[in-house]
């Protein structure tokens, strides 16, 4: 078996076998008693040498399925070939013509689900696990860039076609959004992205904790973005007071990308969520991440005290929810989720972190009443157990609820996590706006909504999603616009 050093030393000349014979290379991450107490990346990041040697269990093959299992269509074995030899900044040159945003896509996508599922080299190992950590080495590139910038180095400026007197209108500064923004600006149109909120980023700034995205690597993305022309106007709500067609008819705008997000939060709709000490993961993440209620000196909003936390749902969100409680000072975070750890939506890996830190899992188990302490606030929840049935429509077998299992447990705070909903306020505002029963808005394959020079993609379309799969709904919407505007 080839050293380190051999691998690298030449790691053109290594054969399948050679390849297949390298090990997966773990992420460093800080440890689980110390990463809890703090709101720092959770997650290290790869050595040199942990890149180089990833990369080199690349395959290489020809088919590159995973450049099709990619929302945006990265050249996967392209970044990798420069990485595997030390070449970082024509590896990132390569994940940038396709993706704006790699080091935030190599941090919270879902990578075993997207380009690393359909990787030759898992398949042939027979695990998603073995797949070349495409993830991984993405952000490995992409954090590589973000040093060499701020050390001083020159990245070659974003080329922009001559200016054409188009304008375009972003409303909504999420990945979608800025996928858009960057597209169209690239072919010369000015741009203009409208946020509700007073940062940039969407999800990215509001929903994802601190210690799994760094806030930084949004703002320098949204510095790039500035640097190409692109203006942002804060704290503008489009909709009621500002209306969408009013963009297009008053303001000037030849051209509206829609990417608002989906930001109303659902509920259980049992006794009891009207009690002081229930939030919406929405509210409690915003808080802590917009108005940094962690930082007990400086923060922007006051902090819900809490001594035991029950977390309801088993995605993302949730995940991000519990071990955002635990740094808030919760002494006992509990997750209950109505099916089996083997059906959570949430990625294998948050799962880990989360159990690693102390979060207690509550399987097969859904709460059917959020009882009070005769004072209006918050004392346990009645929960029942179940069982799987048969699968659903999404594949996963049926939580059934078992009759006679209902028991009480004590908590001062619930959190709901069970995803979102789009907000209605646009289709309200905007008559002649197609939306399904879900207040999502009806595109086709072009991201094209019901109304004349209006797009819209990311999550106020496909509902609650992820950020690769928003940029990949904005790039449609940007070749669109472009073909329209030159038209």
């Amino acid at each position: 078996m080839l050293s380190n050093a051999e691998i690298l030393r030449d790691p053109s000349s290594l054969g399948p076998r050679e390849r297949m014979a390298i090990a997966v290379q773990d992420m460093p991450c800080q440890e689980p008693a110390i990463r809890a107490t703090n709101m720092e990346e959770v997650a290290l990041g790869y050595s040199e040498e942990q890149a180089r040697l990833e990369a080199a269990r690349c395959l290489q093959c020809k088919t590159a399925p995973c450049i099709a299992g990619c929302p945006v269509g990265i050249d996967i074995p392209g970044f990798l070939a420069e990485t595997v030899v030390g070449r970082y900044a024509e590896a990132a040159a390569i994940i940038r013509l396709t993706n704006l945003l790699p080091a935030i896509c190599g941090r919270v996508c879902p990578q075993e689900v997207q380009c690393q599922a359909p990787c030759t080299l898992g398949k042939a190992l027979k695990s998603v696990d073995k797949a070349v950590q495409i993830g991984r080495l993405e952000r490995f590139v992409a954090d590589r860039e973000r040093e060499a910038i701020a050390g001083g180095a020159v990245v070659a400026a974003v080329s922009l076609a001559p200016a054409t007197g188009k304008r375009v209108a972003v409303v909504g500064s999420g990945p979608a959004g800025l996928t858009v923004a960057a597209d169209v600006r690239r072919a010369g149109h000015e741009v203009v992205i409208f946020e509700a909120f007073q940062k940039v980023g969407g999800v990215m700034v509001y929903g994802i904790p601190e210690f799994r995205l760094p806030k930084a690597i949004v703002r320098e993305e949204a510095a790039k973005l500035e640097a190409m022309g692109v203006r942002f106007e804060l704290n503008t709500l489009v909709g009621r007071t500002r209306p969408l067609q009013a963009l297009l008819d008053e303001e000037g705008f030849d051209a509206v990308f829609v990417g608002v997000g989906a930001g109303l939060p659902k509920f259980m709709n049992i006794p009891g969520e009207i009690l002081v000490g229930v939030f919406s993961a929405n509210e409690y993440l915003t808080r802590a991440n917009l108005m940094k209620a962690w930082d007990r000196q400086k923060a922007a909003t006051p902090l819900y005290p809490s001594q035991r936390v029950a977390v309801l749902g088993g995605g993302n969100v949730a995940m991000d929810a519990a071990r955002m409680a635990l740094r808030l000072g919760a002494a006992e975070v509990h997750v209950l989720y109505r099916r089996t750890r083997a059906e959570m939506p949430a990625r294998a890996e948050e799962v880990g972190h989360a159990m690693e830190e102390g979060i207690q899992f509550q399987f097969l188990t859904n709460p059917v009443e959020i009882y009070g302490n005769g004072e209006g606030r918050v004392a346990g929840v009645v929960a029942q157990a179940y069982q799987l049935g048969e699968p659903d429509e999404s594949g996963r077998r049926r939580p059934v609820a078992i009759p006679g299992s209902e028991r009480k447990q004590d908590f001062d705070t619930v959190i709901v996590a069970l995803g979102n909903e789009s907000n209605p306020l646009l289709a309200k505002t905007t008559p002649g706006l197609k939306v399904d029963k879900w207040s999502h808005i009806l595109v086709d394959g072009e991201q094209r909504t019901s109304m004349d020079r209006i797009w819209a993609g990311g999550d106020i379309v496909l509902g609650a999603a992820t950020v690769i799969l928003a940029m990949g709904e904005g790039r449609r919407a940007a070749v669109s616009i472009n073909r329209f505007l030159a038209g």
